[in-house]
């Protein structure tokens, strides 16, 4: 059976525990490498070392990258996606517009017929094209032969320079439901199960369902 091209790419994680679970959790579901753009903390500093339980020996890791050199780690056809958290479970496909998010409200009918601001700084106008990216639950299908998956850090989440890179290269915000009054998991947590998903639904798509099955 072949491997998929499951790249996980992470934005600002600033945790050593939590990087070192993450990279934990990328070498279980079998990624093939991890991406550390600038901004997170040292992969090798003992905290993440310990973290990671051996990990950091059984998978690549490419560290300080800037995120216009992000793509030539990553093989051309892939599909790169987003991590993100939403108070409710979101339709099966939603635009940015119909999908809750977390902490983030619909526009009313008053807000949306003001006239938009005449100028905005060039950061304002990426950050809106960014969020241009469709909202889809992370248990509907999106594993491909060759994936990248973006998670953020707790503080500001996933970076407009992610989801920019995420938009050229056709892919969405994966939504990990929330109940009422819970904002977002940790990290690691989104980590974990986005991997972890995207190895099951890997699995079924290449006719491995039977592996999933518990022993009675």
């Amino acid at each position: 059976m072949r491997s998929p091209a499951l790249t996980l790419i992470c934005d600002n994680i600033r945790d050593p525990g939590n990087l070192g679970t993450i990279l934990r959790s990328a070498a279980g579901a079998g990624c093939c490498s991890v991406l550390l753009v600038k901004g997170c903390v040292d992969a090798w500093e003992p905290k993440v070392l310990r973290a990671g339980m051996g990990a950091h020996f059984r998978i690549p890791i490419l560290s300080n990258l800037e995120w216009d050199l992000v793509p030539n780690y990553l093989p051309t056809e892939s599909c790169i996606h987003v991590a993100d958290s939403c108070h409710e479970s979101p339709p099966e496909e939603a635009s940015p517009a119909q999908a809750p998010r977390s902490g983030r409200t619909p526009k009313s009918a008053s807000q949306t017929s003001q006239p938009p601001p005449s100028e905005g700084s060039q950061e304002e106008k990426e950050e809106e094209e960014a969020n241009l990216l469709p909202i889809q639950p992370y248990y509907k299908p999106w594993m491909e032969a060759s994936v990248a998956v973006v998670v953020g850090g707790e503080t500001h989440g996933v970076s407009p320079e992610a989801k920019q890179l995420a938009q050229g290269r056709g892919g969405k915000q994966l939504a990990i439901p929330m109940v009422p009054g819970v904002e977002s998991v940790n990290s690691a947590v989104a980590a974990s199960v986005l991997l972890f998903e995207a190895k099951r639904q890997w699995l079924v798509k290449e006719g491995g369902a039977s592996r999933l099955q518990l022993k009675q």
